[in-house]
């Protein structure tokens, strides 16, 4: 029989608990109980007035920003919506169903304000890595180094060429992503590279076609994992170039020992990260094992000999070709830090394999990295079973990234400037490292299922 809604009286009181309405299942339920904000309002204190009327709940504006990271809502008018509507957001963000939620603009004041000032995103950051580090989580002894292109909101209309003479100081042009550009400027002038397009709106982006495609501005997040849970120990926002991704990776190695007393054994990386003088900084400086493939540009591609057709002497530091000739040195440094041997063109001219070692020159000349006994132990750890496991456990770190974009949506960034990308990062990675811990912790916790998504 079909049946038929009453339209009897509705009742003039209600009894509505939000905690009988969150399943139990829920991802924030999980979230909720391994976040710990006790130290936060601590950490702010300093940063709020003692008089006048008082301000919106540090703590609140925090869950907030974690649901919105933690779900895909890019839009901080969407997230106060979906926030009023939703109530298992309601009850996460410690809310009544008949609390206000906060305006949209509340945001944009405390994250260039207090929250910058304070450096509070990354002191959240660093909290929940350390119950991560509690729960066993991490444990140090490898780690996996990525980096993962994000637009910058910016318009990929090129441009100013990097050589033009701009006046940043012209009317409507001094926003707060351009004091941050000069501000970088005068502080470690002008970039080494010149870039071949400048953002007049977000000048620190840099013009890219990493990813392939259309060029468009962007900036990188730098991803330092643990391998045993995919944790993210730390994270880094940097211009979208090869360099800057190299220094990213020693602040990073360097910030978590000296925080959290971590160092691994092992770094896996891809050939990025493969420079002689990364290797060199890793295998004599840290001592770590580099499980990263060797960026190696020794062997000739017009079928000529390669530097592995010569045999090196060590102990007399020279070279012997395959006719059993000599290349010596005067042992000068190089401008891209190499020694040049070369061989004597008298050994050269009747060489049967001339044609094939220098066609095109008297002699043959050999350019030897000063870290090349570094780049020989990361060619060894390459020949190991070690390295092929590290190879596959390297994926983990990708899968962040795929994460990164496609669940969690931040593939362009919404803040300008340095500073509004390392705000997005910091809070996308704490979301991530809640949303693993939360579904590594689950089953151990007392009436709780695994979460979904």
């Amino acid at each position: 029989m079909m049946g038929h809604q009453s339209d009897s009286q509705k009742p003039l009181f209600y009894s509505f608990n939000l905690e009988d309405h969150v399943p139990q299942s829920h991802l924030l339920r999980g979230i909720d109980r391994v976040l710990d904000l006790s130290e936060l309002r601590q950490h702010l204190s300093q940063f709020y007035s003692h008089t006048g009327r008082p301000s919106i709940d540090p703590e609140l504006m925090i869950r907030m920003l974690i649901v919105g990271y933690s779900f895909g809502i890019r839009s901080e008018r969407r997230l106060c919506e979906e926030i009023h509507l939703n109530l298992a957001y309601r009850w996460f963000c410690h809310l009544g169903l008949e609390d206000p939620v906060p305006d949209h603009s509340s945001f944009s004041k405390n994250r260039h304000g207090r929250f910058r000032e304070s450096d509070a995103l990354r002191r959240l950051f660093e909290t929940v890595l350390q119950r991560c580090m509690s729960e066993n989580l991490v444990r140090g002894e490898g780690f996996a180094i990525d980096a993962s292109v994000i637009k910058a909101d910016a318009n990929r209309t090129r441009g100013p060429s990097g050589e033009e003479v701009i006046d940043w100081k012209a009317p409507g042009r001094s926003t707060r992503a351009v004091r941050e550009y000069l501000a970088a400027l005068d502080e470690d002038g002008p970039p080494v590279t010149t870039p071949a397009s400048i953002s007049l709106t977000d000048p620190a982006a840099r013009w890219t076609s990493a990813p392939g495609g259309p060029a468009f501005y962007a900036y990188c997040t730098n991803y330092l994992i643990d391998l045993k849970a995919g944790i993210i120990v730390d994270v880094e926002a940097t211009p979208a170039t090869r360099g800057a991704e190299i220094g990213a990776t020693q602040t990073m190695i360097e910030r978590v020992e000296q925080r959290f007393g971590l160092k691994p054994d092992r770094l896996v990386g891809d050939t990025a990260y493969g420079g002689a003088a990364t290797l060199a900084w890793l295998v004599d400086e840290k001592h770590i094992k580099p499980h990263i493939p060797v960026l190696d540009k020794t062997e000739r591609e017009d079928g000529t000999l390669g530097l592995s057709a010569f045999a090196y002497d060590g102990e007399r530091n020279r070279y012997q070709c395959p006719m059993g000739k000599m290349l010596t040195t005067t042992g000068r440094v190089t401008k891209n830090k190499q020694i040049l041997y070369r061989s004597s063109p008298r050994d050269c001219r009747d060489c049967p394999m001339k044609k094939k070692c220098c066609p095109n020159t008297r002699f043959r000349k050999i350019g030897r990295s000063i870290h090349e006994a570094a780049r020989n132990v990361a060619r060894a750890i390459a020949k190991t079973a070690a390295y092929a496991r590290s190879r596959k456990e390297r994926k983990k770190v990708e899968i962040l990234f795929a994460h990164l974009k496609r669940i969690l949506k931040l593939d362009r960034l919404r803040l300008r400037g340095p500073n509004g990308a390392q705000d997005e990062f910091l809070l996308a990675a704490t979301a991530q490292n809640l949303r693993r811990m939360a579904k590594w912790l689950i089953p151990k916790l007392p009436k709780m299922v695994q979460a979904p998504g």
